[in-house]
């Protein structure tokens, strides 16, 4: 098991290939068994240090549970994740509904230390442990055709007091989605825990979608539903509100949300006086995933 430790926020950006810890997670009556997994893809030969799992799991947006920071681990003990199945159809060769021990069971569960970016503009880094998301798409088949990859979250308002009447303007489910190209590539991970422990719920147990590059609400949480197809699936914040929430969402230091700048972040845990942190092009991954966009342009394409 994993120890949480005080971050050194004066760090340098990403944890190098030779300190990753591979692990394989084995999901079981809500406990998870360890053992080695496949590698992991650091992003450049330096050190990121984690947040604690205290700051992980107490500070997040889960609107399920309410809008303030504190709502999801003030509310989040209600939520039943034990059995869980996720329903996996449209344009894919095997659709059907999978409880999750058997969708994830022969995967291989890896650590992968990433930067969180929350459209916000403030941040955190967070030890993952989950299994590339393109290992579940070739499992069911992705048919000829299908270019996106749409997702949902649960509904149960008896569970979740956020999806209950007046409390959101939100129109349930949860949805968000990813350009196919998006969704295989291998940055792009499903988690399932956080320093070697089952997923928190107010973090998205069981299991939810990591996407680094992007704002962190691209990173749907609770996921019961994935659905491959031939158009641009709607997505909840740019339903709620185009013009300031696009459907890619790429982490761009130059494009300001229209209230505030994302030159600029504040980093979770740093404390009173410290400092705020430059926002990095694609929040760092720039190398990796700047090529999926190549001939966009990435101011208008937020």
């Amino acid at each position: 098991m994993f120890k949480p430790f005080k971050p050194d926020l004066t760090a340098a950006d990403v944890t190098p290939q030779s300190m990753w810890l591979n692990r394989r997670q084995l999901l079981a009556g809500g406990a998870a068994a360890l053992a080695t997994g496949s590698i992991a893809r650091p992003t450049r030969a330096e050190t990121l240090a984690p947040n604690t799992l205290e700051e992980i799991t107490s500070y997040n947006n889960f609107y399920e549970f309410g809008t303030g920071k504190s709502d999801p681990v003030k509310y989040a003990h209600m939520l039943t994740t034990n059995p869980w199945e996720v329903k996996i159809d449209g344009m894919v060769d095997n659709p059907g509904t999978y409880p999750l021990q058997e969708l994830i069971g022969d995967l291989d569960v890896e650590e992968r230390i990433y930067r969180f970016r929350c459209v916000e503009a403030w941040s955190m880094v967070i030890p993952w442990n989950g299994f590339e998301l393109n290992k579940v798409l070739e499992k069911v088949g992705v048919q000829a055709g299908a270019k996106y990859v749409a997702f949902e979250t649960l509904v149960r308002p008896e569970e979740m007091p956020g999806q209950r009447g007046f409390r959101s303007n939100i129109e349930w489910p949860y949805r968000e989605g990813l350009r196919l190209d998006e969704a295989m590539h291998p940055l792009t991970i499903m988690a399932t825990g956080i320093y070697g422990e089952p997923i928190a719920n107010q973090n998205g147990a069981p299991i939810r979608l990591v996407v680094p590059w992007k704002y962190g609400f691209k990173s749907i949480k609770s996921i019961v539903r994935i659905t491959l197809v031939d158009r641009e699936p709607p997505t909840t914040w740019n339903m709620l509100q185009s013009s300031e929430y696009g459907f890619y969402s790429n982490v761009n230091p130059q494009v300001d949300h229209p209230r505030w700048s994302q030159a600029s972040e504040r980093v979770i845990g740093g404390g009173l006086f410290q400092q705020r942190k430059d926002t990095l092009m694609f929040n760092g991954y720039e190398e990796q995933v700047a090529s999926l966009y190549d001939g966009m342009d990435l101011r208008e394409f937020f």
